[in-house]
């Protein structure tokens, strides 16, 4: 699965296009105009930018030379209705990865995304690394960010969530946390691991109070699902 943003002001191909990523398992987002979608992209990070060239605010050539000029190295194909030698020159001067003229089939715009992603040079840090909604967590630095924000996380609220994630999509006993987390030997009751859940869910999830990724496992205990 790739973090996948697309800046399009046509919502009809917005839509079609995310609907179609995200069958193919990738997280999709989605920005209307060139400026909604620089400040998109510099706090989703994306994997991966589908670009428009011809949109209201910022054109796709604007957006594509501040997000180079700003460090980004997310993979781009522009999409534009110019089909012209120089425009392509532009956008790949500019630092686009690839460029598909419109009307296009989606079936090559799946084959091109799934190009460039498997054209990405691996990230070394990549194994520690981690995003579910909107949050990125760093295992071996320990830290965690929420759209693009610090978040605080005490050591042992960070070691029960790495517990988490690690054992994504496995059902967790109150009683494995406590003894995995906290050791055999201590003398804390499943209500410690409740009260911990509690505040990660107010710092990680959207809404505590129906979280999607710290879910319960009545009668059992809980699970991660990214």
């Amino acid at each position: 699965m790739a973090r996948l943003l697309v800046i399009e002001d046509d919502r009809a191909i917005a839509l079609g296009v995310r609907l179609n990523l995200r069958k193919e398992g990738h997280e999709v987002e989605l920005a209307a105009d060139g400026d909604e979608g620089l400040a998109r992209a510099l706090s989703f990070n994306p994997d991966l930018i589908v670009l428009d060239v011809m949109m209201p605010g910022k054109n796709g050539y604007e957006v594509l030379r501040e997000l180079r000029h700003k460090g980004s190295t997310a993979g781009v194909l522009m999409l534009t209705a110019k089909g012209t030698e120089s425009d392509k020159i532009l956008g790949l001067k500019l630092g686009a990865d690839d460029y598909l003229a419109k009307p296009f089939g989606l079936g090559e715009l799946l084959a091109r995304v799934e190009a460039l992603l498997r054209r990405r040079p691996p990230d070394p840090r990549q194994k520690d690394q981690l995003r579910f909604g909107d949050v990125e967590l760093d295992l071996g630095s320990q830290t965690a960010r929420r759209a693009g924000q610090p978040i605080e996380l005490t050591a042992q609220e960070f070691k029960v969530l790495k517990l988490f994630v690690t054992s994504e999509g496995r059902a967790l006993s109150r009683e494995e946390i406590l003894a995995r987390c906290w050791g055999a030997e201590y003398e804390g009751t499943p209500r410690t691991v409740d009260n911990f859940i509690r505040a990660l869910r107010v710092k990680l999830e959207a809404d505590a109070e129906a979280p999607r990724h710290l879910v319960t496992v009545r009668g059992h205990g809980y699970r991660f699902e990214r």
